[in-house]
């Protein structure tokens, strides 16, 4: 369509008496002949990566992640850790608390008491994969080429593109699982309380290392994850892929909506309940107003003796009421 030009208004200055005329154009624009200068672009960007300075964040937060796993595994052959068979829930104590907060199978069911089962590594540090990509600006994943990329950790797959040097035995498949990777320190029932506070000062470091490190990455390499599912994307643009399941017209096929992600999207903190000094034993549904939480990872920290930051105060309620004492039947 030819170039047009609309008279749009004429604004009258009152005081002055002089009118302003602006005008506005509109253009069709031709995307086919704008491609070739939109991919030189894009390839031009992709020349400035890796940033050099970010390397060494990358390298500190891969570093971060592999203490924090040994660390994780390491306190919970001490702490023991419950789950919930039919929610996510997580507990970390002798038994599971009766708060009942616990909606079932496929959220079927609604304020229920938890069914606990012996927790894993997994429940703590939630695993978030990704797909592999060769190059950071590779064209879109489609939905059939899905199986020919590899799934590894999302943290992973940004420190290898922020420019870490991953060796062939960070970049192998059994080391992706951290359940695999790690069973903790052999002997840690006879560690002494000094010695376990030792260990859970240093997992408690590496967990504020690892996240603020994903923090700095994240200003400077883009990552999407899904409005509606938990499904994240390292790179410029997210996949084709269509496993979210949002839609029941679409079942299980549906595509994604994308969004820019944040920390918590490649690391979930998996918060818990907190059982303070001043609560009961076992925490009832009645208190469940007064009781504080945590991210899992500080809760079994704190537990060893490790010091909270202060910014968690607020949220683990430390100074808070005591809840009710009475234990249900």
């Amino acid at each position: 369509m030819a170039l047009r030009g609309k008279l749009w208004h004429c604004f009258l200055d009152e005081a002055s008496g002089f009118a302003m005329y602006a005008r506005f154009y509109s253009v069709k624009v031709d995307l086919k002949k704008l491609r070739p200068m939109i991919l030189k672009r894009i390839e031009n960007r992709a020349k400035e990566y890796p940033i050099s300075s970010m390397i060494p964040v990358a390298q500190d937060v891969l570093k971060a992640r592999s203490l924090l796993i040994q660390g994780v595994s390491t306190l919970m052959n001490v702490f023991p850790v419950m789950a919930c068979k039919f929610c996510p829930e997580v507990y970390i104590g002798e038994q599971g608390h009766l708060i009942q907060t616990c909606y079932g199978y496929k959220r079927r069911s609604k304020n229920q008491v938890h069914e606990w089962i012996s927790g894993s590594l997994n429940d703590i540090l939630v695993p978030v994969e990704t797909f592999h990509l060769q190059k950071m600006f590779q064209d879109v994943i489609k939905h059939h080429q899905r199986f020919d990329f590899d799934r590894v950790p999302a943290v992973f797959e940004l420190c290898l593109q922020a420019g870490a040097d991953l060796d062939e035995e960070n970049l192998s498949s059994s080391s992706w699982k951290s359940e695999s990777t790690f069973s903790g320190v052999h002997g840690t029932k006879s560690l002494s309380p000094d010695e376990l506070k030792f260990v859970a000062t240093g997992t408690l470091r590496a967990w504020e290392v690892l996240r603020s490190g994903i923090r700095r990455l994240l200003l400077v390499y883009p990552a999407k994850v899904c409005k509606y599912c938990s499904e994240v994307h390292v790179g410029p643009s997210g996949h084709k892929a269509r496993l979210c399941g949002v839609f029941k017209y679409e079942s299980w096929r549906g595509a994604h909506f994308w969004k820019k992600a944040d920390v918590d999207d490649l690391v979930p903190p998996k918060i818990v309940w907190r059982q303070r000094p001043q609560d009961p034993p076992v925490l009832v549904n009645e208190g469940r107003d007064f009781y504080g939480h945590a991210p899992a990872v500080v809760d079994l920290c704190t537990k060893a003796g490790a010091i909270a930051p202060a910014r968690y105060h607020s949220m683990m309620k430390v100074q808070g009421l005591p809840g009710p004492t009475g234990v249900k039947s």
